[in-house]
């Protein structure tokens, strides 16, 4: 058997092994790649080769069960190429490659309706599906660390235009097993994450250095907040889940951001903040470069489920806001029901306590009527919404 054939065998049985495509199958998919008999080559090669997989899950899954050589066409076809899987696409891509599919015929029925990105769907389906490079945002007084580290392992990095913290450096860089990484000198955050709280021109726009974020979780936006408002910064961190908030402290410490920020179960019953922070749980629509097994599992009805929960959340943080402060929400997805919906409805039932404002800075995206689609690869980013209303 050939070394390319092989390596079909093995991805045919590894995909398999991945299914059902649910949100378990980050975890399922790392612990396959744990597999004693695969090396560092072997883990990239077939990491590509199914988050490809997943990527054209909808096409693939019309494929009848014996039809290896057509799945295998696909795959080696729409893969990236790289010294990993230059055997496997040798071996298997078609002389002459058929036209790319649409888009649409990727994602998942009810996008094209949906979709609500500021940008037509077909170019929003396109930049979910394209593979994303390493954002990370840098400490600026030791950014020349972090720098003089990347060069010597031969590392490009490209800065940003807008955000002069912002560096992008090309996919599956390690950056987190260096040690400036380990010395808190920057954070991996993706490039649309980091213009969600930079929209807000803090600490000049800010209300007060006293903030809760509302649904922390490991805390990529906890820290830039804390950041962004400086030493004066007083934020604390709620999550219901224990794990993500040990996370959150031992990002904190080594960032040196621990005196800023206090980890809570909820927030205090009745303490007012100048800013809440709603990061909502949501589909992770948006993420779908990084994710794209969230393509498979989530349809309309997760979306309504999703809003539902958004906007209890919204609602049930709102009264921690201090008159004259900010109640901002966010989340990482491009569908209407879970950004422009939630948005509507929240100043529907609460236009008497707060009022809808556009945010300081909208960073080259598109504002929308109720808030600031982050649209996904307009500056090689991940999606996200902003919306930001002020308490009377």
């Amino acid at each position: 058997m050939s070394v390319a054939h092989n390596q079909l065998r093995v991805a045919r049985e590894l995909w398999k092994r991945l299914h059902p495509l649910d949100r378990g199958v980050p975890a399922r998919l790392q612990a396959l790649l744990a597999d004693r008999r695969f090396g560092s080559r072997d883990r990239r090669l077939y990491r590509e080769l199914l988050f490809t997989a997943l990527r054209h899950a909808r096409p693939l899954a019309a494929l009848a069960g014996l039809e290896e050589l057509a799945w295998a066409a696909r795959l080696a076809t729409a893969c990236a190429d790289s010294r990993e899987t230059e055997a496997f696409r040798a071996a298997f891509a078609p002389a002459a490659p058929p036209a790319p599919p649409h888009p649409l015929d990727l994602v998942p029925a009810w996008f094209s309706n949906e979709a609500d990105a500021g940008a037509p769907a077909p170019a929003v389906a396109a930049a979910l599906l394209a593979r994303a490079p390493v954002w990370v945002r840098l400490d600026p007084a030791h950014s020349d660390e972090a720098h003089a580290e990347w060069d010597a392992r031969g590392w490009t990095s490209q800065p940003h235009p807008v955000l002069t913290s912002a560096r992008r450096l090309p996919p599956e860089t390690g950056v987190t097993a260096c040690s400036s990484y380990l010395n808190g000198r920057y954070e991996v955050q993706d490039l649309g994450s980091q213009a969600l709280l930079a929209a807000l021109d803090l600490p000049a726009r800010s209300p007060g250095p006293r903030w809760l974020d509302a649904c922390a979780g490991a805390g990529g936006k906890t820290l830039q907040l804390a950041a962004l408002l400086g030493p004066a910064a007083r934020i604390d961190a709620a999550d219901v889940r224990t794990s993500a908030l040990v996370e959150l402290r031992a990002r904190a410490a080594r960032a040196g951001l621990a005196s800023r920020i206090r980890t809570l179960p909820r927030a205090n019953t009745g303490e007012l903040y100048d800013g809440v922070l709603v990061d909502a749980p949501c589909s992770g629509s948006g993420t779908w470069r990084r994710a794209p097994h969230l393509m498979a599992c989530t349809g309309e009805a997760e979306l309504a489920a999703a809003a539902r929960l958004q906007s209890l959340i919204l609602a049930e943080s709102a009264p921690h806001v201090r008159p004259g402060g900010l109640l901002v929400y966010a989340t990482c997805s491009i569908a209407r029901l879970e950004n422009e919906s939630v948005a509507a409805a929240f100043i529907a039932t609460h236009g008497d306590r707060f009022l809808a404002e556009p945010s300081a800075l909208d960073l080259g995206f598109p504002r929308l009527p109720h808030g600031l689609a982050i649209t996904p690869g307009h500056w090689d980013n991940d999606g996200f919404y902003l919306a930001v209303f002020r308490r009377r």
